[in-house]
């Protein structure tokens, strides 16, 4: 999405210093259009304007780090100027990215009383719905904003994900093949769109889009891991291997968090299916007990090892796992009704 116009600052030499800012925004050149914030503060360190284009170039700089520095700065200019839509805007993606959806509905259900109908406001709070447990409303949300302003292609990937909540994968389809053309294409998307291709066994689409997202950004483990699967779903067991190392290199820390620890557990799991691919027992029980250290809710995986310890002739392990399945799988049915 393009970076906002500039409001009125208080003076010319102000607004042509805040013009020049949001020119190396657009051009990318981030490190520029700090330094002509600041000085602007220097001067005048109550500018809200120079505040949230500051914010915004802290956002830029994509870097968890500047995370804190671009809230404070979007924070004070909407404390200075309530007004500006476009710092309430930003900071309500803020607050989606650390997981805060319910601060983002509020900034954005109050940008909306004062700007009814913009259609980027409409896409953002049907994503901050859709994570608060509503898909319908994302729904409603993002049709209503691509009905105001059909180019908007990021409402087509909200709307994916919210047909993917709904368990709908055929109508996902579609709209994340349309997000996949915006000029703010994210891995993300390319990364879903791979997964849906799996899904409906179109191998070589999803082999493409994994290389996509793998382009955009070759440091994510996620399209690693994608691209992996597609290869396992292949029987190409070597060149899933080779795309696991890459997801998850040998010396590669990664943070501690929920996140890391699902990603680790789906790797193992990746593995484990590989090897059972190439018959090599043991390697795939290590890799698929690994992946139960990492996240013991899962079902399958008790399956699949059950069925591995069946081919090695350890029946007492193949009926120990076979129980922890079914009774996970009464859980996971308890849980969610409908589902297995």
């Amino acid at each position: 999405m393009a970076w906002p116009q500039t409001p009125a600052p208080q003076s010319a030499q102000q607004g042509a210093q805040l013009g020049v800012a949001a020119q190396h925004l657009q051009e990318g050149k981030v490190d520029l259009a700090i330094r002509e914030c600041k000085a602007v503060l220097a001067v005048a360190p109550r500018s809200a304007p120079a505040h949230m284009l500051l914010g915004l170039a802290r956002i830029a700089q994509r870097s968890n780090a500047m995370t804190a520095e671009a809230k404070a700065e979007l924070q004070q200019a909407l404390d200075l100027d309530p007004q500006l839509l476009w710092a309430r805007f930003y900071l309500a993606r803020l607050y989606l990215d650390q997981g805060l959806p319910e601060k983002a509905r509020d900034q954005l259900e109050r940008a909306l009383k004062q700007s009814p109908g913009l259609p980027p406001l409409l896409a953002l709070l049907g994503e901050a719905r859709r994570k608060l447990g509503d898909p319908a409303a994302a729904l409603d949300l993002n049709r209503k904003a691509l009905n105001a302003e059909p180019t908007m292609t990021p409402a087509h990937y909200f709307l994916a994900l919210a047909y993917l909540d709904l368990k709908q994968e055929q109508a996902a389809l579609p709209e994340i093949e349309k997000a996949v053309h915006s000029p703010d294409v994210t891995p993300e998307m390319f990364n879903m769109l791979a997964s849906l291709y799996l899904s409906g066994k179109q191998f070589a689409k999803a082999e493409d889009a994994c290389r996509k997202a793998i382009a955009l950004d070759p440091s994510r483990p996620d399209a690693y891991l994608t691209l992996a699967r597609v290869y396992n779903a292949r029987h190409d067991s070597d060149r899933a291997l080779e795309a696991l190392r890459a997801a998850l290199p040998d010396g590669r820390e990664f943070t501690v968090s929920e996140y890391y620890q699902t990603l680790q557990a789906d790797i193992a799991a990746e593995r484990g299916a590989a090897y059972t691919d190439r018959k090599a027992y043991a390697q795939a029980i290590a890799e698929y007990t690994r992946a139960l250290d990492l996240d013991p809710r899962r079902a399958v995986i008790h399956r699949r090892l059950a069925e591995l310890y069946l081919k090695t002739g350890d029946r007492a392990k193949a009926e120990l796992h076979t129980r922890e399945a079914g009774d996970l799988e009464k859980i996971q049915n308890q849980d969610f009704p409908g589902y297995a």
